[in-house]
């Protein structure tokens, strides 16, 4: 079965004759009789009722109309949200959960009133399952901490994060690793960018952190840092952006560790006018600094 068969099926049901529908559909009749044979060899009914050189449908034909229909309706869905002048279809993407809380709900809200007929599906989690999401398939793209080295993967910066850690109101100031060696950390899981970033914080200072703790979210990572079981690590942006963020000191990161840039990633092979117009409108929300 095929889109040809599916497609000359359904001009002879509309056109209840053989000779009519090839002149419709640009065919000579014996090549539609051949592939209609075809079709209900392959399913093994008879989709149409033949007698005194008419053809009408049958029971099972009139069924299999519908499920024609729809799938020829899909087909052409697809081809116009790829290969459309306007940006269609169903474009699933994915963010870190502070990137998606804090710098893009504007973004969103701005994209879904330009492009109506782009259904978007937002995804949140670390920078690991976003990448891996990306690059097998099921995201077209992904906003994580980069920048991304891999060959199958483009990208471009988008935003700057202030890195900080947080600590409880009366702890002594944080100026670098050994100010928090033996202390005992809320993290992420391992696949955690920001994780990676505070172990490499404390590494370049020789320093070992205590207790390390994995929580789900940052509102679990405030309330146990202002109830003094700790540290963590995250932007100022979504420090700030907490109810509550008062109740704890934040101490910024310094020299290499003190910014990091959020990329906006995509498969290399990606052919995507939605993406094209996520990317443009991303790059119009940008910082200057980003910008340049």
């Amino acid at each position: 079965m095929d889109l040809v068969q599916l497609e000359i099926f359904c001009a002879v049901a509309a056109h209840k004759s053989i000779a009519a529908a090839a002149e419709a559909v640009h065919r000579v009749p014996s090549n539609l009789t051949t592939r209609l044979k075809q079709l209900e060899s392959d399913l093994g009914v008879d989709l149409f009722i033949r007698e005194n050189n008419r053809l009408r449908l049958s029971a099972t034909g009139h069924n299999f109309l519908d499920y024609a229909q729809r799938i020829l309706g899909l087909v052409e869905e697809a081809r116009t949200a790829v290969s459309g002048t306007e940006p269609a279809g169903w474009f699933p993407i994915g963010a870190l959960e502070s990137t998606a809380a804090v710098r893009i709900p504007a973004v969103l809200a701005e994209f879904n009133g330009r492009y109506p007929k782009v259904e978007l599906d937002l995804a949140t989690g670390p920078s690991g399952p976003m990448i891996d999401g990306v690059l097998d398939g099921r995201l077209v793209a992904a906003l994580v901490d980069g920048p991304i080295n891999h060959p199958a993967l483009r990208g471009v910066p988008v935003f700057e994060e202030e890195m900080v850690v947080i600590a409880p109101i009366q702890h002594a100031p944080i100026r670098r690793g050994r100010d928090a060696a033996g202390e005992a950390i809320y993290v992420f899981r391992q696949n955690c960018s920001y994780r990676h970033h505070f172990e490499k914080w404390f590494a370049a200072d020789k320093a070992i952190p205590g207790k390390v703790r994995e929580l789900e979210s940052y509102h679990s990572m405030l309330a146990c840092v202002s109830a003094g079981g700790g540290l963590a690590i995250m932007p100022r942006a979504m420090l700030e952006s907490m109810p509550g963020y008062t109740s704890v000191t934040a101490w910024p990161m310094h020299g290499a560790f003190s910014v990091l840039p959020t990329w906006l990633i995509w498969r290399s092979d990606t052919v995507s006018r939605a993406l094209d117009a996520f990317v443009a409108l991303l790059q119009e929300h940008a910082p200057a600094s980003v910008a340049s």
